[in-house]
């Protein structure tokens, strides 16, 4: 059994199962005892954490593309008149 705080043991709803299945098993710990983890951070949290983190890598990406790939000003990815021109780039308009 290790000494770890995230984890509780929570009994399980009593059977009728003999005393001698609710004695110790082989490794040292006594059934009808089920450990649960108990997690740190919530899983809505984690997902809103890489929502926040894909759209940083975005912004950094479009920085870096613009101003160390492009030669270009790195604020300037922040411009409406910036996207603009690429969007007219990509559809074909200039």
């Amino acid at each position: 059994m290790t000494n770890d705080s995230r984890r509780r043991s929570v009994p399980t709803q009593e059977t009728d199962t003999p005393p001698e299945e609710k004695e110790q098993s082989s490794n040292g710990e006594q059934r009808g005892v089920r450990w649960v983890q108990i997690r740190l951070i919530p899983i809505w949290l984690r997902v809103v954490l890489v929502l926040i983190l894909i759209v940083v890598a975005a912004i950094v990406g479009a920085i870096v593309g613009y101003s160390v790939i492009g030669s270009g000003n790195a604020m300037d990815v922040f411009k409406t008149e910036t996207w603009q021109h690429i969007f007219d780039i990509m559809n074909g308009k200039e």
